[in-house]
């Protein structure tokens, strides 16, 4: 059974999700109807993807609930001063009424319009467009100041975290404000400089797993959300398969010890 996370506005996030970063419509499609008959219930798009249809096309043609979906999408950059109007074409392309959460991409302080963008996301809380709210990227400043300015703390962090980018002063400052981290590119973006550790390799033999499976279950047993990408049907059926054991505390120090602070997309102060 696949575990739920409790954010801190009530609503439940399944803990692993599909992304679907740098698919194509029809990947998108193809990848999100394997994902759900494998038992996936929670996806994460974005309008910058360009493949919101996809999963609409996916989701429409599955016979699942709606009030068993968990479906994620973003804010992008340029849509920041007028969300309400980004979030109703996603939602045209997804082919929903709602989406369970929204979140800002990125913080783009240069742009200084991420704590307005931020208010009228709290708005379309309240008008039931959205189930729950939250981020990408932003480090601790930005989320201070979204704080105190607005009172309202997102339910996510969105942010790069893997075993060679493990962010934990952010995930810890997260944690005390009740900010539940979600990593991208949890798998490091297929696995380069990861999966050929020696102690990942050591990990998988002992588990009979893959080291991408060991990959996600270090993510689960930190806490922490992880939407891994992919759109072969094989590798998503792999990655859901991570619900039999479980690291120990030993093996989660031992993993601690890959960081090396290496990130593979933009600093969010820079974008």
């Amino acid at each position: 059974m696949q575990p739920i996370i409790k954010l801190h506005d009530g609503n439940l996030m399944p803990q692993l999700g599909l992304g679907v970063w740098q698919a194509s419509i029809e990947e998108t499609a193809f990848a999100v109807s394997q994902a759900l008959e494998i038992g996936y219930r929670s996806i994460d798009t974005a309008a910058i993807y360009q493949n919101e249809e996809g999963v609409g096309a996916a989701l429409q043609s599955a016979s699942i609930p709606r009030n068993e979906l968990f479906i994620t999408t973003k804010l992008w950059n340029d849509d920041q001063h007028d969300p309400q109007a980004a979030l109703e074409n996603s939602l045209k392309k997804l082919r929903l009424d709602y989406v369970d959460l929204y979140l800002i991409h990125w913080p783009k302080p240069a742009q200084d319009q991420y704590v307005d963008a931020w208010r009228s996301l709290i708005k379309m809380r309240q008008q039931g467009l959205v189930k729950s709210i939250g981020v990408c990227n932003f480090n601790i400043p930005h989320l201070q100041r979204l704080l105190e300015e607005t009172s309202v703390a997102p339910v996510i962090n969105q942010i790069e975290l893997h075993p060679l980018l493990q962010q934990r002063q952010l995930h810890a400052w997260n944690a005390t404000h009740h900010i539940i981290t979600e990593s991208w590119s949890p798998l490091a973006q297929g696995g380069e400089g990861v999966f050929d550790q020696a102690l990942i390799k050591k990990l998988a033999e002992k588990y009979n797993k893959s080291p991408a499976q060991i990959v996600l279950r270090w993510h689960l047993d930190s806490g922490l959300i992880a939407i891994p990408k992919s759109v072969t049907a094989a590798r998503i059926r792999e990655n859901f398969d991570v619900f039999d054991f479980k690291l120990d505390k030993d093996e989660l120090s031992e993993i601690a010890k890959l960081d090396i602070g290496k990130r593979l997309g933009p600093n969010p102060d820079l974008l």
